[in-house]
């Protein structure tokens, strides 16, 4: 005898006799069959136990024959579980009406008197379908709690500076729209938090956010990885694949570094946008696709649009709306939210007590020039946090890049500029002494109040 399926069959009918001969076949090929004679009691059994599939008769009373019992016990079932597969048994004449059983939730139906090898394969055929529903359902429930996860801790837009009121102001107007939105800033700004929020505050937020960064996709992979292949395309091709357009349809698809594209892939890709269809590697077959298409990069496609390295009309299709995102130097003042805000997370990620950051050390933080910005800031109170022994964080703590600010502030030395100068200089001597304005001012000889004054016209 071949192996019992593991599932669990409930069969409703008041006929005793259709009752005993479907347990007698169904118990040789699954687990656990249940019977029951009296649809009243279909509550309790449910409440009892999960059943895989119901087998439900339409007609209960003497002489009924109209199935309204059926459609009745039908409606309740899917009220105590909307996710039941329920297979009605009728008679031939009520064809019409196990059809609009259907029509109502069931997933099948059955007629009396039927064939054994009939039933099975109705019934297997119908746990296959509820097996990929729950399987549907489970994929769109770790979607979620990826997509909360990925949001948390370090997803939230931060600040209290009227530059980022401004971001948030835009976020919350175009969100709830389906226009096309291009993320503009320098790396490490934040654009993934902000295409993110995008899609939480959305009519789609229920649905895939999918992130694609175009400057890690070869030319060559370009094709297959967005629009998809078909088994066979190519020499690696072994089963067909939906491309992250398919996977994203219905929800939100965010391509960073879209000002990498050469013109060919732009051509390409603009294409996509304006049928709203993708055509897989390998075949001529249309697949539409409705997303909602969010862009971002560092780049100055305007100025690309003139040197013609970017096309003007997919710019134009992809910039419906617009969302600048400033350089953290350009929002200092929310450095100490920001650095708190990380500082929590990580302590509670690596189960490390709570820790604070020194007033001297945020003020070194505040003064720095942050060129990797939000994400240089980040990485840096995460070493702090592992790599201090004390509660409270000092700032030589914080392991700042100072290559890259030395080279950025040797380029602006080359003016000819004394304010720029001076600016320069003042940074210099501050982060030479660790963000101690009483040394500072000593090297400099100025007086404290002096060099606060100028730390303030300086936006230092």
């Amino acid at each position: 005898m071949s192996e019992k399926y593991d599932q669990k069959i409930l069969i409703v009918d008041d006929d005793t006799d259709i009752l005993l001969a479907a347990k007698l076949f169904l118990k040789q090929h699954f687990q656990a069959v249940h019977t029951e004679k009296q649809p009243d009691n279909i509550p309790a059994l449910m409440s009892n136990e999960n059943y895989d599939l119901i087998l439900l008769d339409m007609n209960f009373s003497r002489g009924a024959t109209a199935g309204q019992e059926g459609f009745h016990w039908l409606n309740k079932i899917l009220e105590i579980d909307p996710a039941a597969v329920v297979i009605l048994i009728t008679g031939y004449g009520d064809i019409e009406l196990a059809v609009q059983g259907i029509k109502e939730g069931a997933t099948n139906f059955l007629l009396k008197p039927w064939d054994n090898k009939k039933l099975l394969a109705t019934i297997t055929t119908s746990l296959q379908l509820r097996q990929s529903k729950v399987e549907l359902e489970d994929l769109k429930s770790k979607q979620r709690v990826l997509l909360t996860d990925q949001d948390s801790p370090f997803g939230q837009i931060i600040g209290n500076s009227r530059a980022m009121e401004k971001v948030m102001e835009d976020v919350k107007k175009v969100a709830r729209t389906d226009a096309n939105v291009l993320i503009l800033g320098e790396n490490g700004t934040g654009k993934e938090v902000v295409a993110r929020a995008i899609h939480r505050n959305s009519p789609r937020k229920n649905e895939v956010f999918i992130g694609v960064d175009l400057g890690a996709i070869t030319e060559t992979l370009f094709e297959s990885e967005l629009f998809g292949y078909k088994k066979g395309a190519f020499t690696d091709a072994k089963e067909d694949r939906a491309g992250r357009f398919e996977a994203a349809s219905k929800g939100t698809i965010f391509l960073d570094e879209i000002g990498n594209l050469s013109m060919g892939l732009q051509a390409k890709l603009l294409s996509v946008i304006q049928n709203k269809t993708v055509v897989r590697l390998g075949t001529n077959k249309e697949v539409p696709i409705d997303v909602r298409l969010v862009c971002a990069t560092n780049m100055p496609l305007y100025q690309m649009v003139k040197e013609n390295k970017f096309r003007q009309d997919l710019l134009y299709r992809i910039n419906t709306v617009e969302i600048h995102i400033p350089p953290l130097r350009e929002r200092k003042e929310d450095i100490p939210q920001l650095a708190e805000h990380f500082l929590e997370s990580y302590a509670q990620k690596y189960n490390m007590p709570s820790k604070r950051i020194h007033p001297s050390a945020l003020k070194r933080l505040e003064i720095h020039h942050w060129p990797g910005n939000i994400r240089e800031l980040q990485h840096a109170v995460e070493r702090a946090v592992i790599m201090s022994d004390s509660n409270i964080l000092m700032a030589n703590d914080f392991f700042l890049n100072q290559k890259e600010e030395a080279e950025s502030q040797e380029t602006i030395v080359d003016s000819t500029n004394l304010e720029e100068t001076e600016k320069i200089l003042i940074r210099k001597v501050i982060d030479k002494h660790g963000g101690n304005i009483s040394k500072a001012a000593k090297e400099l000889g100025l007086t404290r109040a002096s060099l606060y004054r100028r730390i303030e016209k300086y936006g230092l």
